[in-house]
């Protein structure tokens, strides 16, 4: 048999294979850019924030946190997905348990993402209120908070959460707004505590702040090299820890003082 004959015969079973795996489930999920939502204004109709107990300021500005819309749990990912996956900026291939770690049944998926966001929100009104409390902030303790945002779940609207509560209820602390006008955007969990915790898809949240006109994305500080790898142009990065720091970020953001604003 000629070199060239036994090449083309030994390239069958390859040839064959890469068919298969073309074909066969992967255990990833496709993510890209979703929706932002302006916390200090309304969702789908309906305030995000409703607050009792204090007065609130009128703001102005934005606070907008960011989310990835992925493939399904029981959607199928298949070799072309994830290879265009991988070449495309504008999506992102995460596996699968990363997205939904708790398993594959939509339902299921939905409501232990609705629980998480619950529990965000109870975390986010204890972290805010904490903080005003501990700035001097009075009468604050007959304040309650309902936060609605839909049907978007998980953790990650935490820290937007707190901050829509501060700037509500007292701003940058000065008279003016926390936001300082501007529209900011970003991402991140928070504990009762104050502290800022990574989330996932940051490289498309970033994309989705840019598209719905935010000049600034607030990132979890672990997460920089992410935010980074497809940062769109003219977004500033600002990477936070806790939420005392976020707001004397958003202070001199405010004030034009950048030697105090962290960059990533």
């Amino acid at each position: 048999m000629s070199p060239l004959k036994a090449l083309a015969v030994s390239a069958v079973p390859v040839v064959a294979l890469l068919a298969v795996a073309g074909l066969a489930p992967l255990p990833f999920a496709v993510a890209q850019p979703g929706g932002t939502a302006d916390v200090l204004g309304e969702y789908e109709g309906r305030p995000v924030l409703t607050i009792t107990g204090a007065p609130t300021r009128k703001t102005d500005g934005e606070l907008r946190m960011t989310t990835i819309v992925a493939t399904g749990p029981q959607m199928t990912v298949r070799l072309g997905d994830v290879v265009d996956g991988w070449f495309r900026t504008d999506r992102a291939v995460m596996p699968k348990d990363s997205v939904y770690p708790e398993g594959d049944n939509e339902k299921e998926v939905e409501e232990h993402n609705l629980g998480d966001m619950r529990e965000s929100q109870d975390d986010a009104t204890k972290a805010a209120l904490a903080y005003l409390r501990k700035n001097g902030v009075n009468g604050t303790d007959k304040v309650k908070v309902k936060a609605d945002l839909g049907k978007i779940g998980g953790p990650s609207a935490g820290l937007f959460l707190a901050l829509g509560i501060i700037d509500k209820l007292d701003g940058n602390g000065s008279g003016g707004d926390l936001t300082g006008g501007l529209s900011i955007a970003g991402t991140g969990t928070i504990k009762a505590d104050g502290e800022v915790g990574a989330v996932g898809g940051v490289s498309m949240k970033t994309q989705a702040a840019a598209r719905d006109g935010a000049t600034v994305f607030l990132v979890p500080k672990a997460e920089c090299d992410d935010a980074r790898a497809e940062k769109p142009k003219g977004l500033q990065l600002v990477p936070v820890t806790t939420l005392s720091g976020t707001v004397e970020a958003l202070r001199a953001l405010g004030k034009g003082d950048a030697e105090n604003v962290p960059s990533c």
